[in-house]
């Protein structure tokens, strides 16, 4: 992601934290769960300073910022577990005379570069009063090893040519999947062991190997899960935590994936409605929505488009399922989708033909798409079934094609992945919820189409010193995008059983983008 660029998901990447509703199957704590939550050392984790990644585009905060590696067993189950190692950086305050406990970052995902989000912390200013710890969570980017599958990075590019649920789009991914778990085997990874449990105690270690009495810790979207199973785990040491985009760790599973984004959804067309003149241009986006899914299922378009960035033109088959993720990938943004679904409809696919034609340039080999498989088909696909995902679609979406509904949404064809993946059941270890007298604040945006904002209350309920904040008209990672939940943030740090929240007051979602008649 450029430097200074709102931060956006790619269709194509598999990126999501899922927000599911309900109990679901293994959400008590047993006493064989908790046990098998607490893996046993293997071995003495440690930190080693060293060089600063170097992405392609230079960060600038990079420059002064004191960087290395913690060294951690791969599986902390066994006692001849290998050592793998993860990238760290300490970003300085920018205050002369910082607060001594700082911020550490739990980023989203899973398999994102957290590197890369460093720009957007410092923009909000993460590090304004506090050092910021960076630490790319195992398996990803600067990590060894790195979980990358540039086999699907490649499908991912192919995919934009193909239908959104196609056979053939089916069989080219698993292949991709195959093919990148056997290389990562035959190197020696131990796939199993890229989960919430050892990623929480890896920063539980991290806290240790610097010698921090107490830190904050904040997390967005898969990030949020992880801090809370992180506060769950490892309670010591934790000043406050603050969660941005909540995957609640007891609900997370994939058929929700539909709840999530049918209240998002739901919430900007409602948002259009309250807007005189967008409810005037646009009367019914419910069921203009409705339709142009109906329609490109049952007739995808075909087209040749010029991806945003230049260059040739892409083949880009557009249908249904195309059409609802690249709304789910905030592509277009949300005060453009009235508008693109309406020049949808009247003929002008630009807008989503040329979203759906980015996808055909991949960032090959950044993102650890083998932590997004042993994560979802581990923590999030057990327990239920690909008949589970469409009878929630159905719930979601009433009459909308079955085609669409089976793949939840920016995760298709997820079950048969999780077939080949091949990783052991966690689900009665990860979804157990967390409950703490910790203080914690708990960050939601209206227009969030990924993790519903509703799934926050249930978090909050069981952090008895927490303080729900809810940002209309914001999607998701609220805190890059809203200046009030930045200010919100920094009160929190300052006082986390007091933030002030007056600035929420009286917030509205910006005016929708008219166009002519």
């Amino acid at each position: 992601m450029p430097k200074h660029r709102i931060p956006v998901v790619s269709a194509g990447a598999a990126l999501v934290c899922l927000a599911a509703l309900g109990s679901a199957p293994g959400g008590a704590a047993s006493a064989e769960a908790l046990t098998m939550a607490q893996p046993s050392p293997a071995g003495s984790s440690r930190f080693v300073p060293g060089p600063c990644p170097k992405p392609p585009e230079p960060i600038e905060a990079l420059s002064d910022a004191k960087c290395g590696f913690l060294e951690v067993p791969e599986n902390r189950s066994r006692p001849d577990s290998r050592t793998i190692k993860l990238a760290v950086a300490t970003i300085p305050a920018a205050s002369d005379e910082p607060a001594a406990d700082p911020v550490v970052f739990m980023a989203g995902g899973p398999g994102a570069d957290t590197i890369d989000d460093i720009p957007f912390l410092v923009d909000s200013g993460l590090n304004k009063d506090r050092d910021l710890i960076v630490m790319a969570q195992r398996g990803n980017l600067y990590d060894q090893p790195n979980l990358a599958c540039p086999e699907v990075d490649r499908f991912n590019e192919q995919a934009v040519g193909l239908g959104y649920d196609a056979q053939q789009a089916e069989q080219i991914m698993l292949k991709a999947v195959t093919d990148c778990r056997a290389r990562l085997v035959a190197e020696g990874v131990d796939l199993g062991a890229y989960n919430s449990t050892e990623n929480a105690a890896d920063f539980a270690d991290l806290r240790s190997a610097l010698g921090i009495a107490q830190w904050n810790v904040y997390g967005y979207s898969y990030g949020s899960n992880l801090a809370l199973t992180y506060l769950r785990l490892h309670p010591e040491g934790i000043r406050a935590v603050a969660i941005d985009s909540i995957a609640p760790s007891q609900y997370v599973t994939l058929p929700w994936t539909w709840g999530s984004t049918a209240e998002g959804i739901r919430n900007i067309f409602a948002a259009c409605a309250a807007q005189p003149a967008c409810k005037d241009r646009y009367p019914d986006l419910p069921g203009l929505l409705t339709e142009q899914v109906k329609k490109l299922e049952a007739q995808p378009l075909t087209l040749n488009v010029t991806p945003k960035g230049g260059g040739e033109p892409v083949r880009t088959v557009l249908d249904g399922g195309a059409l609802l993720n690249l709304i789910v990938a905030f592509t277009p943004r949300p005060k453009d989708i009235p508008a693109a679904l309406d020049e949808l409809a009247r003929g002008n696919p630009e807008r989503f033909a040329q979203a759906r034609a980015g996808g055909s340039v991949q960032k090959t080999g950044e993102f650890a798409h083998g932590l997004t498989n042993s994560i979802a088909c581990a923590e999030w696909a057990p327990g239920y079934t690909e008949s589970d995902v469409l009878k929630a679609g159905q719930k979601a979406y009433p009459g909308w094609p079955d085609t669409v509904l089976a793949q939840p949404p920016q995760l298709p064809f997820q079950y048969p992945v999780c077939g080949v993946w091949d990783v052991p059941d966690r689900a009665s270890v990860q979804r157990v919820p967390t409950y703490s007298s910790v203080p914690a604040l708990v960050v939601s945006g209206t227009f969030d189409v990924k993790t519903g904002a509703s799934w926050a209350k249930g978090v909050a309920d069981n952090l008895s010193r927490s303080t729900s904040v809810l940002v209309p008209g914001i999607g998701h990672w609220v805190v890059p995008q809203s200046p009030c939940a930045q200010s919100v943030l920094a009160s929190f740090l300052a006082r986390p059983t007091a933030p002030d929240t007056r600035c929420v007051d009286g917030l509205e979602p910006q005016p929708f983008t008219i166009i002519p008649k």
